[in-house]
């Protein structure tokens, strides 16, 4: 049989040559609570000392959300900062994804409460939950809407409240986590390469290594879960610490092969911000010298998917990373994910 002609039907891409455009990071912001909690607050609260988190973790305090500010508010605020910076309207903005692992709640999704928050009526929203690497991921989400003609502008946040989930009472945990939030705004800019690649990778046997046990399908809400606190994020620090060192080395390592460029020519390398040893051994591996590593742990401690965000906006700000800078995301998080992204600023 002859196959039937297509349908004369409008096709909207039609208007486009398919040539994929770049994607680029037109500008970032951030957002951190007010409340500051010390390593000498901690004292008070929890057998531990800032010594012992000091030489553990290299933090010095951290960030705490107000009883009342949930993570849609602190990406909105985030988000705010990111389109001044752009020069970017609400109703610019295609597309908003939230990368969370502390939705406001289970639905709607966080992205739908921002877009409330900040008046973007006309744009789709979605959450993603790839832990502490769901900003990589969001990013290369949106650059492929980018890049197919689909969206002109994409905002892109990594927001937590992660204080709603620590447990307290566990002093290898609750002196790792704080709250906070970063946003990026993309779309393209003509002759820039931008966002150049994103290794993004997974590990599910993993998983059960840094969870939220209870509270979905599989364990839900009972008197028995609250009283065996199983709400509380719990983690296995030593196998976390090991697989996160390993997977952002050769996750950046993959990220520069494929752009077949060498660690001296990157200006900033960023990598996820939650412990300095973890930092340290990610950048001696690599051959990162200590000049080219942004680190701004001691001041927020893990703040997840905002992490990177957050370290990106205050890189720009203090004058580390300009215009056609190359910089190196690294990301690891509970999944396990990870990932890295090369972007020429």
């Amino acid at each position: 049989m002859n196959p039937q002609p297509l349908k004369p039907i409008k096709n909207p891409r039609a208007k486009h040559d398919f040539q994929a455009r770049t994607c680029s990071i037109r500008a970032v912001g951030s957002y951190l609570p007010a409340r500051v909690l010390t390593n000498a607050d901690l004292e008070k609260m929890v057998d531990t000392s800032d010594e012992w988190i000091l030489a553990r973790t290299g933090i010095k305090e951290r960030r705490v959300a107000a009883p009342d500010e949930a993570t849609s508010d602190i990406g909105a605020k985030a988000a705010a900062r990111a389109m001044a910076k752009a020069g970017v309207t609400a109703e610019q903005i295609d597309l908003i994804i939230v990368a969370t692992v502390t939705p406001d709640m289970f639905f709607p999704s966080t992205a739908c409460l921002v877009q409330q928050k900040i008046g973007a009526t006309r744009a789709a929203a979605f959450d993603i939950g790839a832990a502490c690497s769901g900003f990589i991921y969001g990013l290369e989400i949106g650059q492929q809407f980018i890049m197919s003609h689909t969206y002109d502008t994409v905002l892109v946040i990594g927001a937590e409240k992660l204080t709603a989930i620590v447990d307290w009472t566990d002093r290898n945990t609750c002196v790792l986590f704080g709250d906070g939030g970063g946003a990026a705004i993309l779309q393209n800019r003509p002759n820039a390469h931008g966002l150049l690649t994103a290794c993004m990778r997974a590990d599910g046997r993993k998983g059960s290594l840094l969870c939220v046990p209870a509270g979905g399908s599989r364990c839900p809400a009972s008197a028995q879960t609250v009283a065996n606190r199983l709400h509380y994020l719990r983690m296995e620090g030593r196998e976390t610490f090991k697989n996160a060192v390993q997977a952002m080395y050769s996750a950046g390592r993959e990220a520069l092969a494929r752009c077949e460029l060498d660690v001296a020519q990157l200006t900033c390398v960023i990598p996820h911000q939650a412990n300095l040893r973890i930092i340290e051994a990610v950048g001696e591996r690599l051959g990162v010298k200590p000049e080219q590593l942004f680190i701004n742990v001691h001041k927020y401690g893990n703040t997840s998917s905002a992490s990177v965000a957050i370290a990106l906006d205050e890189a720009v700000e203090a004058g580390r990373i300009k215009r056609g800078d190359l910089i190196l995301l690294l990301v690891f998080g509970a999944g396990f994910t990870w990932g890295a992204a090369l972007i020429e600023w």
